[in-house]
């Protein structure tokens, strides 16, 4: 390889394979839309998740309030009965 600086052997440049038109990525294309409804899809899993998980610990409270307020009264029935 000489050192003149007409080299024009293409070694050291940077090609892109693709013409810039075909190497284009669109918005709204398939592709784009296809991920931003697997990410809704996804998004709507986790908030039923969610909701889910809240509604069982809202229930779980609500059963043990119950029992606590069951065995008040019970103390307290047996309290009056003696």
């Amino acid at each position: 390889m000489s050192g003149n600086s007409n080299d024009t052997s293409g070694q050291g440049m940077i090609v892109n394979p693709k013409p810039k038109a075909d190497n284009q990525d669109w918005d709204g294309d398939d592709a784009d839309r296809a991920d931003r409804l697997r990410f809704e899809e996804e998004q709507a899993m986790i908030r039923e998740q969610s909701e889910a998980r809240a509604a069982a610990k809202a229930l779980a409270e609500h059963k043990l309030a119950e029992n606590k307020l069951a065995e008040h009264k019970a103390t307290e029935a047996a309290k009056n009965a003696k």
